[in-house]
């Protein structure tokens, strides 16, 4: 296989900590060339560890893509706002190959009207739908596949978004606001509705939701809290979102505070950046949670809930068919089958790789760099992630409207 050339657009959190290091790793297969990144410390950083040249370290998107297909492929890995019209300058600049970030727009006609334009020029773009690629939740869909526990009649899907990672991200980080993000169920969720799809083999006919911003508002201060945790706030150690116990605590959310900011320590981070304020006085207006209820094709029933207020990241499944019901936890890699006749209990213990998503995003990265030497087709392709999106957003009409949603509303030219 050939060594795969690309530039990375966009070095934040995704980019250069997720994704990029696959070339590290894997130096035969892939070497990024290029990267444009508006923020200095960033784009420096990226420069020394992935040896790029000074003439291919730009600042914006518009520069490095004004250069030409200087590569074989390039990585979108922007803000969500910023996905789109980066991706048509890069299918316009000559790149036949795009691996980008979710979601793909906020906006389900922006989203369109990119998978549009790529299938006129014949360009792959790839979503980064890393559940996809989890071994565990393969290994789940093989089960289905095989009918273990006949037809598929209802799920229970749940997303523990982490009450810690939903104070970094909702509250005080990039997806706290949907005017500079997306709706949350969108941001945090598409991944979880393309996975619906991927698991059933199915369609979304309809769907309704429900959820709010509960909890994480001005009103619910508590007395003696100040702008920020370090600012003698009175409530700090009995508050399970302070910033200091959370950093401390979470290397991953402590580095994303302080080395993605340009901040030298965790001090300066606290008293100077956006991730040392206290959670009931940001700017955050997305819901901290969300139930959806949705209705696929041949009657199966889905009911997926969001909340921040878990103990831990993770999610949990119930698959309930008509021989049997599967049980099961991708962050323990645990799926535990019962068969109605037989009564037989199994449990499947699904080993994965220490890399993020469970493993995913290293395997996401290994499909997408031979497939770009390959030529072949990927397994999320724009196209098909067009509908987790358009359920994300049907399910903010409903949550917002109070009514039921279909599809064919969203998906409609």
């Amino acid at each position: 296989m050939k060594k795969v050339k690309a530039v990375l657009i966009g070095a934040g959190g995704r980019g250069q900590y997720s994704y990029a290091p696959y070339a590290l790793q894997n130096p035969t297969e892939l070497e990024f060339v290029a990267v444009a990144e508006p923020r200095e410390f960033l784009r420096n950083q990226f420069v020394k560890t992935y040896h790029i040249k000074p003439e291919f370290a730009f600042q914006s998107w518009e520069d490095a893509l004004a250069a030409g297909a200087i590569a074989d492929c390039v990585l979108i890995c922007t803000q969500d706002t910023m996905h789109v019209e980066p991706a048509i300058a890069a299918i316009k600049a000559g790149y036949k190959h795009i691996l980008l970030e979710k979601p793909i727009d906020p906006n389900i006609e922006n989203s369109k009207r990119l998978a549009k334009f790529a299938k006129e020029n014949n360009v792959n773009v790839q979503i980064c739908h890393s559940l996809r690629y989890t071994p565990y939740f393969r290994k789940l869909k093989e089960i289905l596949d095989s009918k273990k526990i006949g037809d598929i009649v209802n799920i229970i899907h749940t997303e523990g978004v982490g009450f810690y990672h939903h104070a970094h991200s909702y509250v005080r980080g990039d997806w706290a606001n949907t005017e500079m993000s997306s709706p949350m169920i969108l941001a945090k969720c598409c991944h979880d509705m393309d996975l619906i799809i991927y698991l059933t083999g199915k369609n979304c006919v309809s769907l309704s939701s429900y959820g709010e911003l509960t909890h994480f508002t001005f009103e619910n201060a508590p007395e003696g809290s100040t702008e920020r945790c370090i600012d003698g706030c009175k409530v700090r150690e009995s508050c399970p979102y302070n910033a200091v116990k959370i950093y401390n605590e979470h290397k991953d959310f402590r580095r994303l505070a302080c080395d993605k900011e340009g901040f030298s320590d965790l001090s300066e981070a606290l008293k100077e950046g956006r991730y040392g304020r206290c959670v009931y006085r940001c700017d955050n207006d997305v819901v901290d949670h969300q139930t959806v209820n949705i209705l696929l094709e041949d009657g199966i029933t889905v009911v997926l809930t969001m909340s921040a207020f878990s103990r831990r990241i993770g999610r949990d499944i119930r698959i309930m068919g008509t021989k049997g019901e599967i049980v099961g936890s991708m962050e323990d890699s645990i799926i535990e089958i019962y068969d109605f006749a037989t009564g037989n209990y199994e449990v499947i213990k699904v080993h994965h790789s220490d890399a993020g998503h469970s493993g995913a995003d290293e395997i996401l990265m290994r499909d997408f760099v031979r497939m770009v030497a390959s030529g072949e087709k990927g397994v999320s392709d724009i196209e098909l992630s067009l509908q987790s999106h358009a359920m994300c957003h049907a399910a903010e009409i409903s949550r917002k409207e109070n009514r039921v949603v279909y599809l064919s509303e969203i998906l409609k030219d």
